[in-house]
């Protein structure tokens, strides 16, 4: 198959179209990175595919957590004649539909028939406004919605109504205390200042009562491959809902522990994910977590954790590190908080058994089970917080 120039005709129109769909999917490709693209087309040629595949990735792929959404894509586009066949007729005003496949939901969504290329784009912002004002029953459905299952505008939209989701932390009281009417304690100060307004006499006691805080927050939020979708959307709602705690230590573990600390201190949701961004290396790997504690253990184990620290794992259980390390420092994690609750989206299945080597071991340790797979189970997360804490 011969090359002709990239920058006209029908493979011009192919990677432009392409660039397009990637940008439907979620990815950032700009105007640039297309007109990138079709240099590295004129370079490399289409005769191999595979090099063909290998140079659209490097100049259209900026994150890891694209490239699987990028190869099924180009797998659509430019490798199946069928789908192709159907791809091209998006040229037309009115496509044909498409069948049912089995394709991640922002694929599909990125596949289906769009508007002529030379119309009006549709503003994204102005897109999920427009899904905001959706009939209640339709809210309804998202809210019930598997976060893994939603398409590409409803991962937006519902990314923005999670940060709306309130997690109020349980309250304990503390050793500090201040002036109140109730307590055990007398306010020897205050006392003698009142008795000097009654000739002495210890007419009116006052007291100290014991300040009452919120918990001690330690979160490890799962970053592997099976957690893709659930990790970004979890940090958005975390971080929006425990603005304001003043002691709130996340961390994210995939094959090792990264810090999200100083990430989670910036005020902006927005600037926090894209500083999380930067900081995790191994976003959709493998999944380590027995290593990730042992680095907790030996690196952060005086500063974050207390006989008051709530510990919340955010992770699907699917482990590949060794059980009996996991174990290990799962003991050593649990007789050193106050409780160790499990957030895991794989309870949206009905019957969920934790049977996977490090789940089972992770159930053992646990001290309480929640699903965080939709929106209507993370506005749930706060009773069921309380309610395990007091068990």
């Amino acid at each position: 198959m011969l090359l002709g120039d990239a920058r006209s005709g029908k493979l011009a129109d192919n990677i432009a179209g392409f660039g397009r769909a990637l940008r439907r999917a979620g990815l950032r490709v700009d105007s640039a990175r297309i007109a990138l693209a079709q240099e590295a087309a004129q370079l490399v040629g289409v005769k191999d595919k595979g090099d063909f595949g290998a140079a659209m990735e490097a100049v259209l792929v900026s994150r890891e957590q694209e490239r699987g959404v990028f190869r099924e894509l180009f797998d659509a586009w430019f490798r199946d004649p069928e789908i192709a066949h159907k791809l091209l007729q998006q040229m037309l005003p009115k496509a044909p539909s498409a069948q049912p496949q089995k394709r991640r939901p922002r694929v599909s969504e990125a596949l289906a028939p769009q508007q002529r290329y030379g119309g009006a784009p549709k503003p994204p912002e102005e897109e999920v406004e427009f899904d905001a004002a959706m009939t209640a029953s339709a809210m309804q459905r998202l809210k019930h919605a598997d976060f893994n299952a939603m398409s590409a505008s409803e991962f937006r939209l519902v990314e923005r109504l999670a940060r709306e989701v309130a997690l109020p932390v349980p309250r304990i009281p503390v050793r500090r205390t201040r002036p109140g009417t109730r307590g055990a304690q007398l306010h020897w100060a205050r006392t003698i200042r009142a008795a000097a307004h009654t000739g002495g006499e210890l007419m009116l006691l006052r007291r100290l009562q014991r300040n009452v805080e919120p918990l001690p927050l330690l979160v490890l939020v799962d970053v592997s491959g099976s957690m893709e979708r659930y990790a970004r959307l979890l940090l958005a709602f975390l971080h929006a809902a425990t603005r304001g705690q003043r002691r709130r230590d996340v961390f994210a573990f995939g094959t090792h522990l990264t810090d999200l600390t100083p990430a989670f201190r910036l005020a902006d949701t927005d600037a926090m994910l894209a500083a999380a961004s930067a900081s995790i290396d191994d976003f959709a790997g493998g999944t380590r977590l027995g290593e990730s504690l042992a680095t907790l253990h030996q690196q952060h184990a005086r500063r974050l954790v207390g006989r008051r620290t709530l510990v919340l794992v955010v992770s699907d259980g699917l482990d590949t590190g060794e059980p009996e390390v996991l174990a290990r420092e799962l003991d050593w994690l649990t007789h050193r908080c106050r409780r160790l609750l499990w957030l895991n989206p794989l309870l949206r299945y009905e019957g969920y058994a934790p049977l996977a080597r490090g789940a089972a071991v992770l159930d053992r340790y646990a001290h309480g089970m929640l699903a965080v797979h939709n929106l209507a189970k993370l506005e749930d997360l706060a009773a069921s917080l309380a309610t395990l804490l007091k068990n």
